[in-house]
Formats: C-alpha cells, structure tokens, sequence
C-alpha cells in the first residue's frame, strides 16, 4: 500500500526538471480528452476519463475521509482501515483480492492521506469490469476477525518505526505539524501517534469503516482505454447495488489565528543537522478570482523561482561557492487541500554553518524578492516549466485518474489542471513580490531545527513482517 505519510518537503518539489523548449511546443496544444461525471442513485460518483493510447485502465476509489477526519485517541485508525480492506469479504479472503487482481494481469494498492483515502489496480482494459467487482464487494462488505486486525496493527507501528521514528527528517516534520497547528487535525500524523496505535481496538477501525465507507462520500474514477457509456453502466449496476448510509456531520475545526513565532528542537541519530521553517498560507480553494486563490497561484510561482528547476535562486545563493551555507536548500508551497495550508523552507546546513545561519540566510532570499521582486525571465521560465510539468504528466494513466480524485475530495473542477495553466500566465512578477512582503513575517512562522545525535550502534531493525508501501506523494 502506497503511503502518504512520511514524505518530506524536499521531495515534494514541484518536478520541474523538463526542457523549457518543451513546455513551448505545447503551450498552444488543445486540452486533454474530455473527463465525464455522473452521479449513482446512491450518492457514488462515476468519473470517466477515455485515453486510447494503450489497452489499459486505471481503476480508483476515492473517498472524502483521512486522518484529518479522525478524533483524539484513534489517530491512525484511517491509515489502518486502508490495510484492512485487504483482509476480506464473506466472498473473498484475507490476501485473496490481491492474488486476483494479479491473475489479472494487473496491480494494484492503495494510500491514505490527510485528506483522502484511495484504493486503485491498473488492469487490462478488457479486465475492467473484474476489478469493479472486486473493489465494489470490499468497499461493502469488509469483514475481518479480531486476530487478523491485531496481526495487521503490528505491521502498521513497525511501519511507524521504521518510516517516522527511525527517520530523522520525518520525525522532525511530524513534530512541526504538532506545534504549528493547534485546533486543525493537520496536526496528527497519518500513521499516528504510537500511543494511540497501541490502543487502537478492532471496533474504532469497524466504526470509522461504517461511518465513512458510503457511497455518498466515494468516487470512482476510470481512466484509460475504456467506452464512457460502458463504464457507466457498470457501475450503475455493480457500484449502484451498494446501499446509500448517512454521512456523519462534519463540523469545522479552524486553526486560530497566531500571534507570534513558534521554535521546536528535535534531537535525533543523525548526520548533518536540518531546518525547516513553515508559514502558514492561503491555498488554492476555487476557480474563484479571490483574493486568497489569487495569493495561493503567487505562493506557487515564488517557491518554483526559489526551489524550482536546476540553479534556481536557493541553489545558486546557498548551496554553490567556497561560502556556501547549505548543502542542500528547497521551498515548497502545499498548494490545495481540505485543510490549512503552509509554505516550507528547509535545507541541511554546510559544514562549519550552524542552523541558525542557514535560517537567516533562507529568509534572506525571500527578503530579496520581498525587496526586489523577480526577473520577467525568472517568471516566464518556471511558467513553462509548469506547462511541461502537465503535459509529461499525461502521459500516466495512474496520474491522470489521481489526479483527478484529488480535484474531486477537494471540491475542485476535474478540469482544474487545464484551467490552471490559463490562471498561471496570468500571475505576474507584482504579485510574486506582493506575496513574499505579505506571508513571511514571524507572526504566522514554525521553526524546527534537527540536532544530530550519535547513531545507535545497534544493528538496524528488520521489519518483524513484510510492509507492502511504498513511498507516495500529496
């Protein structure tokens, strides 16, 4: 099961790295095959996306629910509900979906996230409609024994040992969310606090799977070489047998406003010590010209001139020269999502450079541009850059359907990506500096510094069974 959790900011840059020129030859290119919803009597919505370039199909289920939905004292149970899906059916036993899916001809696994959960194979086209079958009787029939879930738990905290607690960086960044955000359930991890995992029982994952496993809060999303009208009557009668439940209330947990700096020291065996620094910031929320949206699209531009292709502003003033202060030095801007958003600095200080100085001297550049702004190059060249960044992502059956269940948890148009192109040239080089005056001051700022401590001399643990996940991206 692919994870979300433990991925640091530095490796949720923005993938920059294709040649200009080829953000030009499809600047003028017409927009991608058109995307087709609609809605089951059920509450299920049916996503349909035809690309004919191979004969194969992505297959996802999307629902509206993560870790931000969970409650004090059962963090982690929506990570641990996703790998219980694997366990059964009454029809279909524990490891048995993913044997079938394999005899298929397919793969297939899964992720958790703040803000989603997702479930997905990548079949022959001609197999579609076996997956659809499959995942529709896991989705309304999970079953599991007591055991199996309490074998499965143990494979979830060795997974949090292994991912958070034996990765500094990670650690560092869990903590950061702990102390940045107060009320948002932004500030739990995804795979959850040890304490809670060790308490967690088989009944908080069966009352969060009932809960929030309805159609009305799921989305199937079918990309690939596929007849949209087929697809659709499949699902009318495999999804649509599925009985509809109410959906709890969902009631608003907004992070109150801060009024001054916040500083954390994480001590962990490590090499090189690391900071971060993290603003909290507006996301991108609607297709509206708000001003909060307008900010977001700016906040984007300005983390790809600091941190978005080879030799970008961070890269030539920090990592490069005899006086060098980094050995390694990235900005991120979580750009959308269901809840607070933030703008991230961070970098590994250089030998002889102490955290503090390589703090400064990241604040510093965004002073600069607060200063000065940005070149009309610097502009023009990370546009292109994001063009090319969309065209090379169509290529991927699997980026395009996630890409779309990501728009849809976060209430956005399925065609947000096209449409962002557009809003995208429309930000100029005024609202880039704008926004770096505006957003990083110390009022709204969490600071945490990774201190190395000697490395444990014990031989490194194994995993006492074997973890499926890989690592994912937001």
């Amino acid at each position: 099961m692919l994870q979300e959790l433990q991925v640091t900011h530095s490796m949720k840059r923005f993938s920059f790295g294709l040649p200009i020129l080829l953000a030009a030859c499809f600047w003028g290119q017409p927009a991608a095959a058109q995307i087709h919803q609609t809605t089951l009597p059920n509450g299920m919505t049916v996503i349909v996306k035809p690309d004919r370039r191979a004969p194969t199909a992505v297959h996802m289920v999307w629902l509206r629910v993560g870790s931000m939905d969970e409650v004090d004292g059962t963090s982690g149970v929506a990570h641990v509900l996703e790998h219980m899906l694997f366990k059964g059916t009454p029809s279909v036993g524990a490891g048995e979906f993913s044997r079938r899916v394999a005899a298929l001809g397919g793969r297939e696994n899964a992720f958790t996230s703040k803000d989603y959960t997702g479930y997905f194979q990548q079949i022959p086209a001609s197999r579609l409609v076996d997956v659809m079958r499959l995942e529709a009787d896991r989705f309304a029939n999970n079953q599991w024994p007591d055991e199996e879930f309490r074998k499965e738990l143990e494979v979830v905290k060795e997974e949090r040992r292994l991912r958070t607690e034996d990765a500094p960086r990670a650690l560092l960044y869990e903590q950061l969310s702990a102390v940045q955000f107060v009320a948002s359930p932004y500030r739990r991890p995804i795979v959850g606090w040890m304490n809670d995992l060790d308490a967690l029982q088989p009944d908080d994952a069966r009352e969060f799977y009932k809960r929030w496993y309805s159609p009305q809060n799921a989305t199937v999303v079918v990309v690939g070489d596929v007849e949209v009208s087929q697809v659709q009557r499949w699902a009318a009668e495999i999804y649509g047998a599925i009985p509809a439940r109410a959906l709890p209330a969902r009631k608003p947990r907004e992070e109150p406003a801060q009024s001054g700096i916040r500083r954390l020291t994480v001590k962990a065996p490590a090499e090189q010590a690391y900071v971060a620094l993290s603003w909290k910031v507006p996301g991108f929320k609607s297709m509206e010209a708000t001003p909060s949206n307008q900010d977001a699209l700016a906040l984007t531009v300005l983390s790809a001139v600091l941190d978005g292709y080879n030799g970008s502003r961070l890269d030539r003033a920090l990592t490069q020269g005899a006086d060098r202060v980094a050995d390694d030095a990235g900005a991120y801007h979580d750009f959308s999502g269901r809840g607070p958003q933030i703008f991230v600095l961070e970098g590994v200080p250089a030998a002889g450079k102490t955290p503090e100085a390589l703090e400064a001297a990241l604040r510093e550049q965004v002073n600069r541009i607060a200063r000065d702004g940005i070149s009309e190059a610097e502009l023009q060249r990370v546009k292109a850059q994001w063009v090319a960044q969309a065209v090379y992502k169509r290529d991927s059956l699997f980026n395009q359907a996630r890409e779309i269940g990501t728009y849809w948890v976060e209430g956005l148009p399925l065609d947000t990506s096209d449409r962002l192109i557009d809003l995208l040239r429309g930000v100029t080089a005024e609202q880039v500096k704008s926004v770096a005056q505006r957003y990083f001051g110390d009022d709204s700022l969490t600071v945490a510094h990774l201190l190395p401590q000697p490395s444990n001399a014990q031989a490194p643990r194994k995993p006492a069974m074997p973890l499926r996940h890989g690592e994912g991206t937001r």
